[in-house]
């Protein structure tokens, strides 16, 4: 069990120890593992799709279930459950380079001999096949040349066999489009195009492109589509990396992110050597991205809905997926209580670790007020020399409690006030953002950050007027005889309302513009500085880092506001003068102290501010790995398998995105592979319970 001290080290500088192999897959074997009668561990097919399909994953697009296959090719001899053994070797199967292909191997290679007998893999391909999928005739002269003829057939090794699967599909899309095409004129209808693409495909297209792919006769005159058009969308969906890349090129070099059909062939232009994008496939990727923007300009947005498997409509995410197969977890469409209880958790962490950070600043931020609080107009009034002399005597006189005076309003405060403030902060900038492009203009950015500031002040200027006659009052006690000690509740009930809001402009004065500059710096400095991006999350010791910098010059810029607010809230002592307002305490100070007093406290104030972004950020982290949301389950040492494809970097780990891509391989020869078989006549439609129907 590692310490807090070492839990602290990984949360801001992360770790690159990887623990051995052998431990992993022992400790991924034994987390799921049953025992049987003669003590030996195994795992059966469900237990073995629990290890290797993490709930967390989405499966709308393979289902769950469907991972069985893989324990078909782990049970090598065929008991029914996969050993110790088994799954060891099925681990440093899934680390080979090549390893989708050498799984879809095994699975066909019946008798292990290093070959694969055509019979054996037309037996197990006719057992997987759907009763109503498209046909598909092996004897074709496409298959013959990989199979050898009816009467002359051949052994596969490993490397013609996954050849073969490298081009099947567009076999079974030719092979299908000459079904449909019975006058052979070269034309099929859209609901007949739709249902290829559906049965050859549907695994690795998003569900917007499925729905609209009757919409493709548009492109071109008359109602129906031609092969030409099949084989160009076909190519399009073969190179959507390709395409992806090109896109993201053309987008990044005009200024609103938007990239017409010509920037993009343009742009293909460039970046391919060995292929060149025709008129008609260009054609058809600007159609289905620009379905809902038929300007012609599309941004990458746009083109999320064709590039992204995993891309649903609101509508799918919420009935389609709930009747996917024994899922336990539904990750798309999880229901409104639990957004709530995620959203009250992360709240309830985000508010520890704030008062966190606040506690372990506090004594800063106590030396702080004191040092704007101290009036060096006459003689006598000069308690500190500075902020080191300031600490020391606090300590001396007080006590090292001394440095915690008024401490609890300013825990209490800190949950509502960054709640507040972020809340507001994200409203704004969401409404003046370019959803296309994710751009803000700066000005609105300064706004966003400067409401945030204004909206924060109604909840804390009451509990800062507290802290800080807390703070300052302990000074009082030794410097002044028979000055009693008061308490937070007397000092409100002698304030009442509207002495609790005693200096709510000089807060308005420092924090409208501390969130007008802190928000704006953070976020171009995450974005500019650290290259932040959908592709890229930041880690914890960069936006610590981004955090702290921003804070800089927000809290030195802002210094004279605080010092005003500071002197307007702190309880006058007898002889001194009291401020009436904003403008007689600017006036006053300038001409007792000068120039210089505006920044009293100035480097307290960033030494405050960047560590307790620090504390804050270290402890929430470390909140989050001990206090998890309940019924979150960590997917082994690399955290939850996310998407393997589309827009964002697969950050899971490898085996479990091996696992995945050979069955996305598998399901070329067919979508049903791996669904149970049913009795004839009866049709699949889910579990009952999780969304499916009784059988009729």
């Amino acid at each position: 069990m590692t310490t807090v001290t070492e839990q602290v080290g990984e949360v801001l500088l992360g770790t690159s120890e990887e623990p051995q192999l052998s431990q992993l897959t022992r400790a991924s074997f034994m987390k799921y593992a049953l025992t049987d009668a003669a003590g030996e561990h195994y795992l059966g097919e469900q237990e073995f799709i629990e290890a290797v399909a993490p709930d967390s994953e989405d499966y709308h697009k393979i289902k769950r279930y469907q991972y069985g296959i893989l324990f078909l090719v782990a049970d090598r001899e065929k008991k029914g459950k996969v050993t110790l053994n088994d799954w060891a070797v099925f681990q440093s199967l899934l680390s080979k380079p090549d390893a989708e292909y050498e799984v879809i191997f095994r699975f066909f290679d019946k008798n292990r001999t290093g070959y694969i007998n055509f019979e054996d893999f037309f037996e197990i391909w006719k057992a997987h096949k759907g009763e109503d999928s498209l046909p598909f005739n092996w004897n074709s002269e496409w298959a013959t040349l990989y199979t050898g003829s009816k009467d002359k057939r051949h052994n596969m090794t490993y490397p013609q066999f996954a050849q073969m699967l490298r081009g099947l599909q567009g076999e079974r899309v030719r092979q299908a489009f000459l079904f449909f095409d019975r006058n052979r004129d070269g034309y099929i209808e859209p609901e007949e195009f739709q249902r290829i693409i559906r049965e050859t495909a549907s695994h690795k297209l998003s569900d917007y492109l499925l729905e609209n792919l009757p919409t493709l006769c548009n492109i071109s005159a008359g109602s129906k589509i031609s092969y030409a058009n099949v084989r160009a969308f076909q190519n399009i969906i073969q190179q959507m990396d390709m395409v992806e890349l090109i896109i993201r090129n053309a987008t990044n070099k005009t200024p609103d992110g938007k990239i017409t059909r010509t920037d993009f062939l343009n742009e293909a232009a460039r970046v391919s050597r060995f292929n060149l994008y025709t008129p008609m496939e260009a054609d058809i990727l600007f159609h289905f991205a620009g379905l809902d923007e038929p300007s012609g300009k599309l941004g990458l947005k746009d083109f999320v809905r064709v590039l992204d498997p995993s891309w649903r409509t609101a509508y799918s995410i919420g009935t389609g997926a709930i009747a996917d197969v024994g899922q336990k977890a539904i990750a798309g469409s999880r229901s409104f209580l639990h957004d709530v209880l995620e959203s009250a958790h992360h709240f309830a962490l985000g508010s520890l670790a704030g008062a966190f950070g606040a506690f372990m600043v506090y004594p800063i931020d106590l030396v702080k007020t004191r040092m704007q609080n101290q009036r060096s107009g006459a003689v006598g009034q000069m308690l500190y020399k500075n902020s080191l002399d300031c600490a020391r005597k606090v300590i001396k006189n007080e006590g090292f409690k001394g440095l915690y005076s008024g401490v609890l309003p300013q825990l209490v405060g800190v949950a509502p006030e960054k709640a507040i403030k972020l809340t507001v902060n994200d409203l704004v900038r969401g409404k003046f953002t370019d959803k296309a492009t994710g751009n803000i203009w700066l000005g609105y950015e300064l706004l966003a950050g400067g409401t945030a500031g204004a909206c924060q002040v109604v909840f804390t200027n009451p509990l800062e007027i507290v802290k800080i006659r807390l703070q300052v009052q302990g000074e009082l006690v030794k410097s002044v005889e028979g000055t009693p000690k008061r308490s937070a509740m007397w000092i409100i009930r002698n304030l009442g309302l509207l002495g609790l809001y005693k200096g709510a402009s000089a807060c308005l004065l420092r924090d409208v513009p501390f969130s007008a500059i802190y928000f704006p710096t953070y976020s171009h400095l995450k974005r500019d500085f650290f290259g932040e991006s959908p592709t890229k999350s930041l880690g914890v010791l960069q936006m610590l880092t981004a955090g702290a910098i921003a804070g800089m010059p927000a809290a030195y810029l802002t210094t004279p506001c605080d010092v005003i607010k500071t002197r307007l809230q702190v309880e006058a002592r007898k002889g001194e003068a009291t401020y009436t307002g904003l403008r007689h305490a600017a006036k006053t100070i300038w001409a007792e102290e000068g120039f210089k007093a505006f920044f009293k406290g100035g480097p307290a104030r960033i030494l405050r501010s960047s560590p307790q972004f620090g504390f804050t950020l270290a402890g929430y982290e470390l909140l989050q790995r001990a206090l998890p949301m309940p019924g979150h389950t960590d997917e082994g040492p690399r955290g939850h398998v996310e998407p393997g494809i589309g827009l964002a970097e697969a950050k899971a780990p490898l085996a479990a995105l091996r696992s995945r891509n050979a069955l996305k391989v598998i399901l070329d020869l067919d979508e049903n592979f791996g669904r149970p078989r049913l009795p004839p006549g009866k049709t699949f439609t889910g579990i009952p319970g999780f969304g499916g129907k009784p059988l009729s």
